[in-house]
């Protein structure tokens, strides 16, 4: 389904903290004429966390319309909350992307049995393909051990 070299773009701002769509279609650009399989819209990369939604989807579609069909276009949908991610992928099921991507919950460090509903949750919600990505908790003992960690001191 998914092969090759898939780039989650970063969200490009100008001196206002808006969206820059010039400097989007030339990374949108740059990935397509040198091969880049498919590229992420708002991943963890993209600025998710600080866009609120109408934003999110906003930068999702502005991807799209740039990449005007010449390079497959991932959805990052990720959320800390399951019914937020629901709500995130549903936005972008009749969209054209060609696939969502989503992330384990990153304050909340479910079980193995939360991360597998979580996922499976927002499964039921879309018939578009999920990259699902785990990020591994870094455990507090292991930062407290780093000089370099500030609320250690």
């Amino acid at each position: 389904m998914f092969r090759g070299s898939i780039v989650a773009l970063v969200t490009p701002m100008d001196e206002k903290g808006n969206v820059s769509r010039s400097c989007l279609k030339k990374l949108i650009d740059y990935h397509v004429a040198n091969g880049t399989s498919a590229i992420v819209s708002v991943g963890t990369t993209g600025e998710s966390a600080t866009l609120s939604h109408d934003e999110h989807g906003d930068v999702v579609m502005m991807t799209l319309e740039l990449a005007d069909g010449r390079i497959p276009v991932i959805a990052g949908t990720g959320a800390n909350a399951t019914a937020e991610a629901i709500s995130l992928t549903q936005r972008f099921n009749d969209s054209g992307v060609v696939g969502c991507l989503t992330v384990t919950p990153y304050y909340n460090r479910p079980t193995q049995e939360g991360l597998f509903q979580h996922f499976k949750a927002i499964a039921e919600h879309t018939d578009l393909p999920q990259i699902c990505i785990m990020c591994r908790p870094v455990p507090a003992a292991i930062c407290c051990r780093k000089p370099w960690v500030v609320w250690r001191k």
